[in-house]
Parts: structure tokens; sequence; C-alpha cells
């Protein structure tokens, strides 16, 4: 029996290519200073880093000429890590939380549903209140936008209220996000 093992998923990596990888004559060379210096043979450019103590980094190798920066490839590699990490962090805003409860909810279950909300926004994560429907309660839609409503209202300090209120079948969603 055959058992398929799980991929790896793969890291995309841009590799550039740096001093002797570089291998097109003309260049169109730009300084460290972000000036350009022209287009010069591919030996010209590499001279010119080795002056700076710099490397020599191809940054566009689609255009024609191909376009080449002195730079310092290890702070280069750095500044491009940081901003990926930052990238990445900006779009996890957090989890979603969910908390469901239903219509004849008493009032000390609603208070530890609403401390846990207010715990979940506090830990940058989108809350999610479901407010189920059984049976015949589905007659009584003011009652739930009511208690909805109101619990909205309880964490309005922690967070802002995504969209409006839906309603699916039984069921009417509030999505909260963290302030």
């Amino acid at each position: 029996m055959y058992i398929p093992r799980p991929r790896k998923e793969k890291k995309i990596v841009k590799k550039f290519r740096i001093n002797q990888e570089i291998k097109f004559s003309p260049l169109r060379v730009i300084s460290a200073d972000g000036r350009q210096l022209g287009v010069l043979s591919r030996e010209e450019a590499q001279d010119k880093a080795t002056e700076a103590g710099l490397d020599l980094v191809e940054v566009s190798p689609n255009a024609r000429p191909p376009v080449v920066k002195i730079m310092d490839y290890g702070k280069f590699k750095y500044e491009q890590n940081k901003a990926e990490r930052k990238q990445r962090q900006k779009g996890k805003i957090g989890e979603l939380k969910e908390i469901r409860l239903g219509l004849k909810i008493s009032e000390h279950d609603l208070n530890i549903k609403i401390k846990q909300a207010i715990t979940f926004l506090k830990n940058k994560n989108k809350v999610q209140i479901l407010l189920r429907f059984r049976g015949r309660e589905i007659t009584h839609k003011d009652l739930g936008t009511k208690l909805l409503n109101s619990i909205i209202l309880k964490l309005e300090e922690f967070g802002n209220l995504d969209e409006n209120i839906k309603e699916q079948r039984m069921v009417m969603i509030a999505t909260i996000l963290p302030k």
C-alpha cells in the first residue's frame, strides 16, 4: 500500500547575482549613494565596486542592459529579510476566535462569554459571536439583534464591529476586530 509523504512547502528565495556571477557585459550601474554612473562594461563596474569596498549586485536582470548596484550585499540581504518579516506580521492580525451562545442565555453566562471575548480582543484576535436560534426562536429575530447589540456595546471599548450583523438561516453572526 502506497502512503504519500507530506510535501514540504518550498520557500521562494529571490537569488541575486553578485560580483563574478554577473555574465552580461554592458551594465547600467548605480552607485552606493543612488547616483547613476551610466552604462559601463562589467570589468569597469567591478573595479568601481572593489574600489568602494562593496559588492556589485544585479538588481534588475530582465532590463536591457541589466541594472546593477554597488552595495553591501550582506546588509542588503538583512534589509530584505527584515522587510519580509514585517510584511508577514502585518498580514497576521490574529486568529479568529468564536463565541457561541443561544437566545435564552442567562445573565451570568453572558458575562462570562463577554469576559472571554475581552481577553481574545486584548490578545489581538478577531472575535466572531454566533447567536444560534433553536426551533421557533427564529421568529424572535428582534430579540437576537437586541442581544447582539448589547454585547457589541459592552465590547466597544476593546474592539469595533467589522461589518453589520449577518443572518444565516438559524444563526446571527457579528465579527469584532481588536482596536
